[in-house]
This record gives structure tokens, sequence and C-alpha cells, in this order.
């Protein structure tokens, strides 16, 4: 399949005028309760990081070659975008926000967004983006609109998706026995719950929900591509490249000392230890070209989350060619990982494709910003659900290696449905 845009920025004839100024803005106050539902992004993390509305420019893409039609779109826009910025920080002036497709035969697209508005924070220093796509000042005094209060959801159902629960053991029951048999190392295979409202969802509620039950995440939307992200696939910043793995969960029962019993018991687990480093290792492999230095931790740590605790590392490098290779481009080096993936990949993912009966569409994609430097933050669209009227299509998967056993496998998939789940209903 080849890349195709289908949807290219309004008043493309003009360059983009761009403006940054200094914002006052409580320290308490929640960004995400600051956005209109004109065509909300977000990308927030303890109360930290983006927020927009509003659509100024936007690429629509598919195919293999998904990535690298947006980074040159991104290259060319920002170098025609006319700038002028008050504030020096990752974030400020020019950013898109990006979702992009797990497989490259998905069909659906990937999109690259950027919004009329954009309102950014970092630590005590907050900033107003506004971008005019007619090449004029006509955005220049615009401010964030007072948000309404988003409805909560009524009368939400749930269905299975592709797959109900027994067949989605049999798919993995399969997958061991091709793992067993040598063809393989390890899959990630995922399933998918549909949840019906009786009115259109407004995803600014389930937002709200989830940067509040879960801070440490990342939470995010980008064109109807909504969830609370615990895997950072890669954050570039000035030079210094970061990505947390994630491979290996167990759900938590809610009694501390029950927990720190089973986080001690993941932590031994040769299964789940050898899910892990499979994943660290292909994030490792694919960063070392870009990277003249690299840390990668000899052993991981125990992330504890609201539900679940997952075996975490950070591989972190210093970036020797980030004048001509943007936090986008890394992305497609890194996609998809062993986390999402498997190893190899190109054997998991015709197994993927082959087993789980259902198109991933974004789910384990890529989803994020990027600014004109290209610096930005990825993360992996794990925890996530994807948003179309009163339809919301949720996700979950588990890596399955040759120890998997498939009752449990199907049980962290529900632990892996709750934020959304709770979000949509609670």
């Amino acid at each position: 399949m080849s890349s195709q845009i289908t949807d290219v920025a309004r008043g493309a004839a003009s360059p983009l005028v761009v403006r940054t100024v200094e914002l006052e803005l409580p320290a308490d106050a929640p960004l995400v309760d600051l956005v209109p539902e004109d065509h909300p992004v977000t990308w927030l993390r303890r109360g930290d990081g983006l927020v927009g509305c509003g659509v100024a420019a936007r690429l629509r893409t598919s195919g293999a070659d998904r990535f690298a039609e947006a980074d040159a779109w991104w290259r060319e826009l920002t170098e025609r975008a006319i700038v002028r910025s008050d504030v020096d920080e990752p974030g400020s002036g020019l950013v898109a926000f990006g979702t992009f497709a797990f497989s490259d035969d998905s069909a659906e697209e990937s999109t690259l967004v950027v919004p009329e508005v954009i309102l950014g924070r970092r630590g005590e220093r907050a900033w107003l983006t506004t971008v005019s796509s007619r090449g004029g000042l006509d955005m220049l005094d615009r401010r964030l609109e007072l948000a309404t209060t988003p409805p909560a959801p009524v009368g939400v159902t749930f269905a299975d998706g592709a797959l109900d629960g027994e067949q989605w053991m049999g798919r993995v029951a399969d997958a061991v026995a091709r793992i067993t048999a040598g063809e393989l190392e390890k899959v990630v295979l995922a399933r998918d719950l549909v949840a019906t409202a009786e009115e259109p969802v407004d995803v600014r509620w389930p937002l709200r929900r989830l940067a509040e039950l879960y801070p440490t995440c990342w939470t995010f939307h980008v064109d109807g591509m909504f969830g609370a992200t615990p895997e950072l696939l890669v954050r570039r910043e000035r030079g210094l490249v970061t990505s947390r793995v994630l491979a290996g969960t167990i759900r938590r029962t809610g009694d501390d000392a029950r927990d720190l019993h089973l986080a001690a018991r993941l932590a031994r687990s040769s299964k789940d230890l050898e899910e892990h480093e499979y994943a660290v290792r292909s994030v490792a492999e694919a960063l070392e070209p870009h990277c003249s230095s690299m840390n990668v931790p000899e052993a991981p740590f125990v992330l504890h989350l609201p539900n679940v605790m997952h075996l975490a590392s950070d591989v972190a490098g210093v970036v020797h060619d980030s004048r001509t290779v943007s936090s986008l481009d890394l992305v497609a080096a890194l996609h998809p990982s062993a986390a999402v993936g498997g190893t190899p990949t190109a054997t998991a993912t015709r197994l993927i494709a082959e087993l789980e009966g259902m198109d991933r569409g974004r789910y384990a994609g890529p989803v994020g910003w990027m600014d004109a430097d290209g610096d930005g933050e990825w993360g992996i669209a794990l925890r996530s659900a994807s948003v179309e009227g009163r339809t919301v299509r949720l996700f979950a998967g588990c890596g399955i290696v040759a120890d998997s056993d498939p009752e449990a496998e199907l049980a962290e998939t529900q632990g892996k449905f709750v934020p959304v789940r709770d979000a949509l209903t609670r």
C-alpha cells in the first residue's frame, strides 16, 4: 500500500503564522479542564503537557511510507512558517500532534494535526500558542474559549469485539504452539471490546477521568484515539533520547501487602523477564545507529500503576544526528518494538495479522507530538480506545512467549481494559 495525502493544510499557499506568549496559569488548574470540544488534542502527565483545539493544518496518510510522508510534510510546513515565540521550551512555538496506524496494511489512516490554539505547561511555566492557517494575524488574539463541562456517557453497554474470550484463548494457544515449534520467540496478541452509549461520547469526559486516575501515565487524545499510556516510545529533547520499555505484567489486587508480594514475584518471573528482555533489546538495537552513547539497564524495575504492575526499563542515549533525524524519524526506526509486535518483528507481525482477526487501527501505534526543532514525545497507544459517535472500541494485548497460559493472558487483557472502561462508566 502506498502512502497518500488525503487532507492537507487549509490555505496551503500561505505559511502558518505562529505566536507563543507566556501565560499566567494557576498551578492547580488542570489543563484538561480548559479544552473546548472543537477538535481537542491532549498530551498530559502529572499535570504538565500540552492541550489544544481547532485545526490549522492536517495531514492524513497511510501505508508503509506513512512516517516518512508525515515527516516530509512537517519539515516543509515548519520551513515556511512564520514563528514568533517568547518561550524557549520543548512544545512551544509550532507543534503538531500525531497518531499512527500500527500496521502498514491497516485500513485506518494516520494523522498529523496542527491545532489553532495550544496551551502548554512545564513546571511553573505556562504558555499559549496561536496558529493562523491563512497567513494573517487573525488568530493572534484568540484565547482558549471557556470550556464547557463535558457530559458523562449515558447507558454504556459492552460487547465482545472480533473474538470472544474462548476464541481469543484458542488463538493464544496457537501462538504458543508456533513459538514452541521454533517459528518465533514472542508475539503480542490483542483483543478488542466494543462499548456503545445512548448518545455520542464527548471524549473530554474519559480524558478527565484518565488524567485524574492515572497521573503517571501519558493521557492523550488525537483525532478520536485516546487513552492513558504507561509506555513512552521515545522522547527527544535537545539531543537526549529516552525510551521507557514495558513488558511483563501482573494485575493488582488492591491489598498493599499482597501487591508487594506480587511485585516481587513479577520481578523473578522467568516468563516475564524473557518477554521484557526481547522488548528492551529491540529498542536498544533500533536507537543505537542514531546515538553516540547509550545506557541500557541490566535489570528492570517494577512500575506500580493503579490497576497493574509492569516490568519497566528506561533506555537513554545521546543523539549524534539530531540535525537530520527528528523524533518522528526515531519513531519510525522503533516501531513496532517487541513490546507491541514480537520477535522476530516480521514473523510476529505476520502472525498478528493471521490470528487476531481484526485491524488494530491505531492501537499500539505511535501517538504524541513534536515541535519545529524535531524534539517531541511519542508514546505507544496502549490502555486506549477509538471513539466515533456513540461507539468506543477498546483494546488490550499481551506478550505471548513459550510459557504463556491462555487463561492468565485473558485475565491480563481484562485488567488492561479497566482504565478506559472505568473512565466511560464512573
